[in-house]
């Protein structure tokens, strides 16, 4: 054989999730149980509130006001993380998971679900917008080395896709399959889904409770302190500074906990000058993002075409089982072409779908377009965490992260309102080419001002001045 064994687990990153341990298969596990869960719910969310009798324009203000309440619960939270403890934030999240799930298991009241959603963790979009994917990838860095955490990040997000693809895929049958019995409604399909829900947010529970003190921030094997809190939230290649001396930021030393609004004054002014830029291109992206999130973009085949659900969940679960696949190829395609190439690359197709996606007048088209879209959606992640690792010094790493983390939040919540005003008024489709054309723009943005950073000189041989400080190979790059 040409090709070992060995060499496929090396290049695959299998290897490096195997060397990981125990607590990172826990983690792993963790997100893909609460991706299957927001999986469903992402395709019954809005079908669920239309078949309620409930307005567009209040189905839009549910996901804006749930998305602001990610906000508020995240920065409680990932504040707290490293004070109490991350196994004890994640086992308070779960929890919180759980007392939704069953609020819309059990109810129909638009106000008190809408807040169970704003005080609790209901995905309004089918993405990860709440504090737990923060606390996670924090821990997988702590539980990583240099070498090895890029490629288990990468398993992070490919097993996260591929739950979410078969929680999408169980729905839709499950919905189906309830009708055609007796004495079952489809409302009552729906509450159904949702205590899908609530038993994987107390699967997630019983994988917190599994993890080991090794999490915690300050149980370091080496007994170190970290340099950064719990809102590390990208997985980091950070090779060129693994050990240095200087990790741990001006007065901060022997505390584990740093608070990312205070840290923002010590960021410098050329990571400021490059992040701006960055951060204003990801909320044009989350802006786009919110205004066709899956559950209204399920919502919008459902008025158009009135599929039945186990085809829509086909669908939806094909699509993310091919954003599954795609995320594998996502280390190695930026190893061979760059990381900000491969974001530009993969995500162009993606946009170009959004935008095109009211056009087609069959189901068949539509449903091409959906998988193009989602099958490449989310390939720029990796390479996006690695090009925020690349552009900030490890002392700035958190509170950059935290707020890259709210901003795009936030960017996404006037989405789904304006979304729910222009079908309200027969105008969905202007929803999905303005949200194309948005994304379009991130794309070329980001080529035009990032493509030149040298980022693999930072990643193999940066090399610091007595200060501590990075000579100016990054930074000085780009011109913003």
């Amino acid at each position: 054989m040409g090709i070992s064994l060995q060499s496929i687990l090396r290049e695959s990153g299998l290897s490096s999730v195997h060397s990981a341990g125990p607590d990172a298969w826990l983690i792993i596990l963790s997100r893909s149980c609460r991706m299957f869960a927001y999986g469903a719910s992402s395709l019954v969310l809005a079908l669920f509130f239309a078949e309620l009798g409930i307005s567009d324009e209040h189905i839009g203000l549910f996901m804006t006001l749930t998305l602001l309440g990610d906000v508020a619960l995240s920065l409680l939270l990932t504040q707290i993380a490293d004070r109490v403890g991350r196994r004890r934030t994640l086992l308070a999240g779960s929890v919180l998971m759980v007392l939704s799930g069953t609020t819309f298991a059990l109810c129909e009241n638009y106000w008190v679900l809408l807040l169970a959603a704003v005080l609790g963790v209901i995905s309004a979009t089918g993405g990860d917008f709440g504090p737990f994917r923060a606390i996670e990838e924090s821990t997988v860095a702590e539980l990583t080395t240099p070498e090895t955490r890029t490629d288990v990040l990468v398993w992070y997000v490919t097993m996260a896709s591929l739950g979410s693809s078969i929680g999408t895929e169980l729905s839709g049958r499950m919905i189906e399959w309830l009708q055609a019995r007796d004495g079952w409604s489809l409302k009552d399909a729906y509450h159904m889904c949702f205590w899908l829900y609530t038993i994987m947010g107390a699967v997630n529970m019983a994988t917190n409770l599994c993890l080991s003190p090794s999490c915690e921030l300050a149980k370091r094997p080496d007994g170190s302190v970290a340099e950064s809190s719990g809102l590390e939230t990208e997985g980091l290649l950070d090779r060129a500074h693994a050990g240095a001396g200087d990790a741990t930021p001006r007065g901060t030393e022997g505390k584990t906990v740093s608070k990312p609004w205070l840290k923002f004054a010590e960021v410098s002014r050329e990571t400021r000058s490059v992040m701006t830029v960055l951060w204003f291109l990801l909320m044009v992206d989350s802006v786009a993002d919110g205004m066709v999130s899956i559950p209204l973009t399920t919502y919008y085949i459902d008025q158009k075409f009135h599929p039945a659900k186990s085809r829509l969940g086909d669908v939806l679960s094909a699509s993310n089982l091919l954003s599954s696949l795609s995320n594998i190829f996502a280390g190695p395609l930026a190893r061979y072409i760059g990381l900000v190439n491969t974001m530009v690359f993969t995500h162009i197709p993606s946009s170009a779908a959004v935008l095109l996606f009211p056009f087609p007048q069959s189901l068949a088209g539509t449903f091409a377009l959906l998988l193009l879209r989602v099958g490449l959606n989310n390939m720029d992640q990796g390479p996006r965490a690695a090009l925020i690792a690349a552009v900030v010094r490890p002392e700035e790493r958190t509170a950059v992260l935290g707020i890259t983390v709210i901003l795009r939040t936030l960017a996404s919540v006037t989405g789904p309102s304006v979304t729910g005003i222009l079908a309200g008024n027969n105008r969905f489709w202007i929803a999905f080419v303005a949200a194309g054309a948005l994304r379009l723009a991130y794309d070329l943005g980001l080529f035009v001002m990032f493509i030149n950073i040298k980022l693999h000189r930072q990643e193999t041989g940066a090399s610091r001045d007595g200060d501590g400080c990075e000579n100016d190979q990054t930074e000085g790059e780009i011109r913003v």
